[in-house]
């Protein structure tokens, strides 16, 4: 009986079969559809109402000023506003993918809310030309809009989370279109809206970049309404002469063909799944057509909206919600009236089970081995069932059934009854979002969460999550940033007891977030002891930084030891407050000092100067001058002008000033002072020989220059002034000398007195310079017999060489000669018997 009592609720549509269970009667009081516009949210979402303007309505007992009002699935009240938005008369309304409510009207300036009616900023306006023309009609899909305005033009927001209006290509046409439909850019091939605009005759395809008309067998005379399947692969068109017909979206055949007994237009086409399409005019009954048989009609005595879903549409009437589907081959594999499939037999078996008939046993030998079939199938119509006591009785059958069948995968039902669990909590009328099972699964979990929480269902929506094993914390997250945003009254440590015992229940949460949305609603000492209980410095810092806790963030990132934390809260201190606070609040914490002196010296130079000043250390500003002056001298412009008065040598000065400021460095203070007094030298060098080539050169290599150019005054000058050593000078004079290749003034310096350094330096200049001769005035002074016998082999003299070693007695100096003549046969012969003659007087 309970089968026939089942299947006698549905209508046979061919070979297939439908059912309206009614979802809800309505809880809300009053509202008339017929005097109202109204937009419904797919997927079980709310219904926005408000008084149309355009028709002439009696007022009752309400307010003369329009009310936008939303409710959910089930009727009831969720939130309402008053309408006081201009621009004009509303003209079409709908909701997008993230529930957020577009309205747009006449002038083409589009309003937006969110699902407690508050306005979202800004408004967003589809154009001078739409402001102009007017909008007349408007086609919404998914999460974007076509709008028509008197002039016949199209404008589209194609992405509302962009909400960038661009203009369709012009139809040409000159009277406005009969209808109009959307394919929405995800079943295009150039990945763009495209519009099909029924104009004269035919169907024209409408996009950005051109218009294309349509030919094929259903397209012959004006068309009259058109709706897009939920896929985007089909289209219905009704016709002028009162025919529906069903073509895929390239037009190349008809799939279905009906007349119907009005040639008006429907007032509502839509499809029901993409098995069939519902037409409703007003008084009559509501139509669904099929691909063949005859159709199927519905009664009623009230006007009706209907609401395309994936699986089937959703009717809404003032009074109650019914949901028209295609009943699931399971479910009619178990209650079609006389069924003898192994699903049926399973569920009979456990209504004999349960008035203990041995029927049952029979039952299940019969289908044994389509025992696993029969369970999924159970499961399965479970799950398309609206009414619980049915969800029970299936899930009871397939289980009976699983416990004869070892093969059948064993959480299967548990998946199932966790997931109408879910369905079952949101379906209350008090939540009001009847989704079915396939609606859910291309919902998903999250989006659905995500849908309860924007509603402020919290607590059902954690426990949701917790039920599906879901991250709970984004739930526990916007709760708690709503409960700030709506506790203005309760002083800050009462709620901060409130929210840490909910925020502790997930780990891992974001305090700062909390914190951040508290700073935003002005409860900056809450956000302030919120985010002392952020474990993550990388959170942490930047919210104290928003808040105003300079001090506290610096020592939070110090703490850290993260040093880009610490930058990023030095340099927003560093903006925000004077120097020389800015210096107290670095100088007793040594990471952010380093780290600050550390940059400043690579970009901030004269910032750098006035902390070491403010902090009494004078040496590191001296260093920080000479420095300067350094980098200064690499720029050419810098030797230009007198050096006295010049910048490099001021800077140079302050240095030796502030050196001798300390006495732990008196050698620095010694060092500037001469450096400022060689740069003056070297710059009146320049000035008198026209050539700048001293400036930034060493005491020697100034005096050599000197040398070189023939100003032996200002070689001596120089040698006077920075008490160049006497053998320093001859070193240098010598091999001046021989650079310039001026053999005479060599000799002639040789001869003023006994050099301090002796005649080795005189020999190697003119070695150096390949001048033997030159050489050979000097070898014979040399006074050691080693230096002279390898003076004498370095320019080839290997007999004079031979007898200065052998006077020095050294059969070392003898072999290491040999080897250097080794070429020549005489003079090793030579070496070999002078060595011989030591060894045999017993000299080594």
């Amino acid at each position: 009986m309970a089968n026939v009592s089942v299947a006698a609720e549905w209508q046979l549509l061919y070979n297939r079969y439908y059912r309206k269970p009614e979802l809800y009667p309505l809880r809300w009081k009053n509202i008339d559809l017929s005097r109202n516009k109204v937009a419904c949210a797919p997927f079980g979402g709310p219904i926005a109402v408000i008084r149309d303007d355009s028709k002439i309505v009696q007022l009752y007992s309400e307010s003369a000023l329009r009310k936008l009002r939303i409710f959910t699935s089930s009727g009831v009240l969720i939130s309402d506003t008053v309408w006081k938005n201009p621009g004009g008369r509303l003209i079409g309304m709908s909701w997008t993918e993230d529930q957020t409510l577009i309205c747009i009207v006449q002038d083409g300036t589009v309003y937006r809310y969110n699902i407690h009616a508050e306005l979202i900023e800004p408004n967003v306006t589809l154009g001078k030309e739409c402001f102009e023309q007017n909008v007349v009609e408007c086609i919404f899909w998914g999460n974007g809009v076509v709008c028509l305005t008197e002039g016949g033009l199209l404008f589209c927001i194609p992405d509302f989370k962009v909400m960038r209006p661009c203009q369709l290509a012009e139809t040409g046409a000159e009277d406005l279109p009969n209808c109009m439909a959307v394919i929405e850019p995800k079943y295009t091939v150039s990945g763009n809206v495209e519009v099909l605009v029924g104009v004269g005759d035919g169907i024209l395809i409408v996009d950005e970049d051109g218009v294309q008309r349509v030919d094929g067998e259903a397209v012959q005379g004006p068309v009259q309404k058109m709706v897009v399947s939920w896929d985007g692969k089909y289209l219905a068109i009704f016709t002028h002469d009162g025919r529906i017909l069903v073509t895929d979206i390239n037009f190349k055949g008809v799939l279905l063909e009906y007349n119907c007994e009005s040639a008006l237009p429907p007032e509502q086409l839509a499809w029901c799944g993409l098995d069939s399409v519902l037409l409703y005019w007003d008084d009559t009954p509501l139509l669904m057509v099929g691909p063949r048989g005859d159709p199927v009609h519905y009664f009623y005595d009230e006007p009706l909206l209907l609401i395309p879903e994936c699986d089937g549409v959703r009717i809404l009437s003032n009074t109650s919600l019914e949901f028209l589907q295609r009943v699931p081959d399971s479910t009619v594999s178990i209650f079609k009236i006389g069924s003898t499939s192994p699903a049926a037999l399973l569920y009979d078996a456990l209504d004999h089970f349960d008035r203990r008939s041995a029927k049952a046993d029979e039952n299940l030998r019969l289908i044994q081995s389509s025992l696993p079939e029969a369970v999924e199938a159970c499961i399965d119509a479970a799950g398309h069932e609206f009414d619980v006591s049915r969800q029970r009785t299936l899930l009871r059958a397939a289980s009976y059934g699983q416990a004869f069948c070892s093969t059948f995968q064993r959480d299967r039902i548990q998946e199932m009854c966790k997931t109408l669990r879910v369905l079952n909590a949101v379906r209350d009328p008090e939540i009001g979002i009847p989704l079915s099972i396939n609606q859910y699964k291309l919902l998903t979990p999250s989006v659905l969460i995500a849908r309860l929480i924007n509603a402020h269902r919290h607590l059902l929506a954690l426990r949701i999550s917790e039920y599906v094993g879901m991250n709970q914390e984004v739930v526990i997250m916007h709760w708690a940033c709503s409960k700030i945003t709506a506790s203005l009254a309760i002083p800050d440590a009462t709620l901060l007891e409130i929210l840490l015992d909910k925020l502790k229940l997930c780990r891992g949460i974001s305090y700062a977030a909390v914190a951040a949305h508290a700073d935003k609603n002005g409860r900056r000492k809450l956000a302030a002891m919120l985010v002392e209980h952020e474990p993550r410095s990388s959170k942490q810092v930047p919210l104290l930084l928003s808040i105003g806790e300079e001090d506290t963030a610096l020592m939070k990132a110090t703490e850290s030891g993260d040093t880009d934390l610490v930058y990023l809260v030095l340099f927003h201190i560093w903006q925000k407050r004077p120097p020389l606070e800015f210096f107290g609040m670095i100088q007793a914490r040594p990471l952010p000092r380093d780290l600050f002196i550390s940059y400043a010296r690579c970009y901030k130079h004269e910032f750098l100067k006035d902390f070491f000043l403010s902090t009494g250390q004078l040496q590191e500003v001296a260093f920080l001058l000479w420095k300067e002056s350094w980098e200064l001298g690499k720029n050419p412009m810098a030797s230009k002008g007198s050096p006295l008065h010049g910048p490099r040598i001021k800077l140079i000065d302050k240095a030796q000033h502030l050196f001798a400021e300390t006495k732990e460095h008196t050698f620095e203070s010694k060092a500037a002072e001469e450096h400022a007094k060689l740069l003056r030298i070297q710059h009146e060098l320049e000035v008198s020989t026209k050539q700048a080539i001293f400036v930034d050169s060493s005491i020697s290599d100034t005096i050599r220059t000197c040398i070189v150019l023939g100003n032996h005054r200002a070689a001596m000058k120089v040698k006077t002034e920075f008490k160049v050593s006497e053998k320093r000078w001859y070193w240098l004079k010598v091999f001046a000398l021989a650079t310039i290749r001026d053999w005479e003034a060599l000799e002639k310096f040789s001869k003023e007195k006994r050099p301090p350094i002796g005649f080795r330096p005189f020999v190697e200049a003119c070695i150096d310079a390949d001048e033997k001769g030159e050489a050979l005035k000097y070898i014979p002074k040399l006074a050691d017999l080693r230096e002279r016998a390898e003076a004498y082999a370095r320019i080839g003299m290997a007999k004079e060489a031979a007898d200065a070693a052998s006077q020095a007695k050294d059969g070392e100096l003898l072999g290491r000669l040999k080897l250097t003549f080794a070429q020549n046969a005489a003079a090793s012969s030579l070496f070999d018997t002078l060595r011989d003659r030591l060894s045999f007087q017993g000299v080594s």
